[in-house]
């Protein structure tokens, strides 16, 4: 239990709270972006990272809860769907194919390192696990389930656990915590890696170079974030424009996946028919890949008119911080230490394969040190999550790349967990 619950019996916010979890989540998120472009310290570990530390910090002591309404359907439902339209605005596939090349190479190098690490690190705990009591089952369906997460994201976790029956059980419980902890203190190391003169000079780095001058010709005052959050012109009809199009792409999406989702194969698939139908129903009945397609489409076709409209890269942002707050609510350090601290660390090894093949991938091939932490990061938290830190880092033009690998990985990721669960018995 938490401080809060110890004292109280509850956290202090209840998860129905809708208006309280909102109120401190909005504030957060304000004052991650204000140090963030007020001090240069924390510029240097940026708004996102500083806007999930706050998260678990008032998580693990109980402030806010777990769980919630508000976390899962507005902003997984609501929030995140309509940022991400707003932030691919940015990005015409015509300027960015040679960016997006590269990282979807570094992210199947990537891929490659999460099976690795997965394989690796079942066969090193194995032991470890069966001698405190757990079932080597289980472990391997674990291992399996942050497969699918550390290529794809959570709803790979949700699908794996759901074929291994552990969706909703405390070994899924636990996991998830453990998937979540090591997912957003990676985010923490991937910043700074971006920072450190060990990578800076083993790399290229433009797009790092292209934010540090441009902040410094602007105002040598100013941080990186504030100089390139610069204020600027904005009107009535640009907001109104830009709620529109989120709102009018995500429901097309809906409605074009909703045609497909039903192809997908409801359990293990046993034919190369069947897996043909589930590759369909899977991928284009995602949301996401409607969402990136359409606003990729609107970005690279209508580039004059999407020029025109100002301020979507600026509310798409913040929408993602709002998200990235709610990644760093479930990483409660105290459950996943006490219940299955094997499985912290059968993540942590995941994590550091998947980050040697990224990193030594991209040195090897002479890639650069942003498309590697992107690529990195779409394996291991998903497309929002690596379009957020790109964004956060002023990495405009890394922003669609991101998006398209990860919505990739979404489709990947189901295949390579089930691979890796039956490789270990799962």
């Amino acid at each position: 239990m938490s401080l809060m619950e110890n004292l109280l019996g509850r956290t202090l916010i209840q998860p129905d709270d809708t208006w309280g979890l909102l109120g401190v989540m909005c504030v957060s998120v304000a004052l991650a972006i204000f140090l963030e472009q007020k001090y240069r310290w924390a510029a240097r570990i940026s708004g996102s990272v500083i806007a999930l530390i706050l998260a678990m910090v008032m998580a693990n002591i109980g402030i806010l809860p777990i769980q919630s309404v508000l976390y899962d359907d507005i902003v997984w439902g609501v929030i995140v769907p309509m940022g991400i339209p707003l932030l691919l605005l940015q990005c015409n596939l015509k300027k960015i194919w040679r960016e997006a090349g590269k990282m979807l190479t570094i992210f199947l190098i990537g891929a490659a390192g999460t099976i690795t690490g997965a394989l690796l690190a079942y066969f090193a705990l194995r032991g470890a696990y069966t001698a405190t009591g757990g079932q080597a089952e289980d472990l391997a369906a674990v291992a399996s389930m942050m497969t699918g997460s550390y290529i794809g994201g959570s709803v790979n976790f949700s699908a794996m656990a759901m074929q291994h029956g552990l969706k909703g059980t405390p070994v899924a419980a636990a996991a998830t915590v453990a998937d979540n902890l090591l997912m957003a203190l990676y985010f923490f190391v991937l910043i700074a890696f971006a920072g450190m003169r060990f990578f800076r000079s083993r790399f290229a780095h433009p797009h790092i170079d292209e934010v540090e001058k441009g902040s410094a010709s602007r105002e040598e005052a100013k941080t990186q974030a504030a100089a390139f959050w610069r204020r600027k012109d904005i009107s009535l009809k640009d907001v109104a424009m830009n709620i529109a199009f989120a709102v009018v792409v995500v429901w097309v999406s809906n409605l074009i996946a909703g045609l497909f989702s039903p192809f997908a194969v409801d359990g293990v698939v046993n034919s190369f028919r069947e897996g043909l139908l589930d590759f369909v129903g899977k991928f284009l009945g995602s949301q996401y890949v409607w969402i990136t397609t359409l606003s990729v489409i609107a970005a690279t076709f209508f580039s004059g008119t999407v020029e025109k409209l100002h301020g979507s890269q600026e509310i798409g942002t913040y929408l993602i911080y709002l998200f990235l707050f709610v990644i760093g609510v479930p990483a409660n350090i105290y459950t996943v230490l006490t219940e299955a601290p094997l499985f912290l660390v059968l993540t942590f090894l995941m994590v550091v394969v998947n980050m040697l093949f990224c990193f030594i991938g991209a040195r090897l091939l002479k890639f650069d040190l942003e498309d590697a932490i992107i690529a990195s990061n779409a394996n291991i938290g998903g497309p929002t999550t690596a379009a957020g830190m790109a964004v956060s880092q002023g990495w405009a033009k890394l922003v669609g790349p991101a998006m398209l690998v990860g919505v990739l990985g979404y489709v990947i990721g189901n295949y390579a967990g089930t691979v890796v669960g039956i490789i270990l018995g799962a």
